[in-house]
């Protein structure tokens, strides 16, 4: 790696094989793929912590439920892997869970391991620790990405503003990554890509939208923020700035919602019956509606009663989603505006918790709920960053539609098998109640393959998204969000950045030619990417594939 120089105006330059721009969950998975190649690699990222949405952002892994057998790349379950023995080694678990090969941290529901944010930290640092030391990666956050230098269809440079000293630095590199959580690179590079919700005569989706396309139209960003519960104190904040607004506010979308988003209730968009949760499962008719154990993460169950006093949980539910406004392409003082509002969501969401939630002993508000800042690495327990569902994606030489992976669309055929797959993944398609005004979309999806086609831009060399930025649509966008697939993404991207600054080739070469393409997948499976997906029955799709083969998964693989 080139030694940083400095210009006279202060600035710090420096030279790389490849530049990864964003920290984020595949930003980490591309730096681990590309170094072990033997590739320079420069890695920025906004924040102080990397991983994205697994840190920064504090989301609980969200995936599927045979993800302890099969369904993940290598690296990713030796993440997974170390996040348990990390537990193990470093807290005073009871026997029973230390010897669980299975371990939940937080017992959670929404994921077999659903741990703290700052222990994925602590796992991801350990895994690019090495290429660290070799000097095959360096590492630079706070750094924002601010213009980028263009040749023809190459980028040659990037320039970020380092927010702790407030200089300039320009970075050049031969292959540059986007793992941006908002494909922040593609209008700083002039590169095509699109946004929103698409029409039904651009992607000829079933249930893409009938008339126009809407590029605001995305799905909404949230501010994640950990909570203990203290059930003999009173932790009661100070009333948000915000919170007047907030707690009479009724999300106008379609289906309607049936009444204030600060509430257990709501109306389910496809039956349009009521429908309640509780924050605690004695609470609720059906305890798996408890919204404390969606996303917990300290669970008091596998350690003695003195040892742990209080649970733990990210909220992350649709009372905190901010829909409001989208931030893409906006201007920053209207970015600030929008982000500030969902900060003030979260906070009035926590404020009605602890003063005015219904209980089922006939009280108002649990004020032993408690911001826990330690758990995320803030001062006050919000997490560093909003979690983003939906970025920029790139108009790529081929893109992922409902007709490819959807169960209704595909019928009997499952889903597309792709000739040149890169990765697997599997998750429904997603979405929550969105920017223009659509509620909840909730669609079968069949397991399916992460083709390469989506991760090569339609114009520009040298540039691959690494995140959620690739070739989908707003729809399948929604399946190919999670983080073991952003993860695959990520590694899949700089194995490909690596592999054709070995054989001094393009990456739309790599799949236009069979050879090619045969020698980069064999690369991929010898790193441990899995290709295709076991032979699975037509019929089987997310929750078919579900119901037949969880009672023969490993015990600690089912929910």
């Amino acid at each position: 790696m080139m030694p940083d120089t400095h210009s006279k105006s202060g600035s710090k330059n420096a030279r790389t094989d490849i530049l990864i721009v964003g920290g984020s969950t595949g930003g980490c998975a591309a730096a681990m793929s590309a170094t072990a190649l033997g590739k320079r690699v420069i890695m920025t990222e906004e924040t102080d912590w990397v991983g994205g949405q697994l840190t920064s952002q504090a989301v609980p892994p969200d995936e599927h439920s045979w993800i302890e057998s099969f369904g993940c790349t290598a690296r990713y379950r030796k993440y997974r892997n170390a996040v348990r023995q990390y537990y193990r080694e470093h807290y005073p678990l009871t026997l029973e869970a230390r010897s669980d090969p299975f371990l939940n941290p937080g017992n959670g529901f929404v994921s077999r391991l659903c741990h703290e944010p700052r222990i994925g930290l602590v796992v991801l640092e350990q895994m690019l620790a090495y290429p660290r030391a070799s000097r095959k990666l360096e590492v630079r956050t706070r750094r924002k990405p601010v213009s980028a230098v263009t040749e023809g269809d190459r980028i040659t440079a990037v320039t970020l503003l380092d927010l702790e000293t407030e200089t300039e630095e320009t970075i050049e590199a031969d292959f540059v990554l986007d793992a941006t959580e908002l494909g922040d690179l593609l209008p700083m590079a002039g590169v095509e890509y699109v946004t929103g919700f698409e029409s039904q005569s651009e992607t000829g989706e079933p249930h893409a939208l009938p008339g126009d396309a809407e590029p605001d139209n995305v799905q909404p960003l949230s501010w994640v923020f950990a909570a203990g519960y203290d059930p003999d104190g009173d932790h009661t904040i100070d009333k948000p700035a915000q919170f007047d607004f907030w707690s009479k506010h009724i999300p106008n979308v379609t289906p309607p919602w049936g009444g204030p988003l600060l509430s257990w209730e709501r109306r389910d968009p496809f039956t349009g019956e009521r429908v309640r949760r509780g924050l605690f499962p004695h609470e609720t008719e059906n305890p798996g509606m408890s919204m404390w154990h969606w996303r917990r993460i300290i669970c008091r169950d596998h350690y003695l009663p003195e040892v742990m006093p209080y649970e733990a949980t990210l909220v992350i539910w649709a009372q905190n989603d901010y829909f409001l406004s989208n931030i893409i392409d906006k201007p920053e003082a209207e970015v600030r505006r929008c982000l500030e509002e969902a900060r003030q969501l979260s906070l009035s969401f926590l404020y009605w918790l602890q003063t005015e939630s219904p209980r089922s002993d006939g009280k108002n508000g649990y004020p032993g709920l408690f911001l826990w800042p330690e758990l995320v690495g803030t001062e006050d327990g919000l997490a560093k960053a909003p979690y983003i569902r939906e970025s920029r994606r790139i108009k790529a030489v081929f893109t992922v539609t409902e007709e490819h992976i959807g169960a209704e669309a595909r019928g009997d055929c499952g889903a597309e098998q792709f000739s040149d797959s890169v990765g697997i993944g599997c998750y429904h398609i997603d979405l929550h109640a969105s920017t223009g005004g659509n509620n909840k979309i909730a669609l079968e999806s069949l397991p399916f393959q992460i083709p390469l086609g989506a991760l090569l831009p339609i114009r520009v060399d040298n540039l691959l998204p690494a995140c959620k930025n690739i070739g989908t649509t707003h729809l399948t966008n929604g399946a190919y969000r999670l983080h073991p697939v952003e993860w695959n993404i990520g590694e899949s991207a700089g194995l490909l950045a690596a592999f054709c600054l070995q054989k001094n080739t393009l990456p739309r070469a790599v799949r236009e030619d069979e050879a090619l393409l045969l020698e980069f997948q064999s690369l991929c499976l010898s790193q441990g990417i899995e290709l295709q997906w076991p032979k699975l029955r037509a019929e089987d799709g997310w929750a078919a594939f579900d119901r037949r083969v969880l009672g023969q998964l490993p015990r600690g693989a089912q929910p």
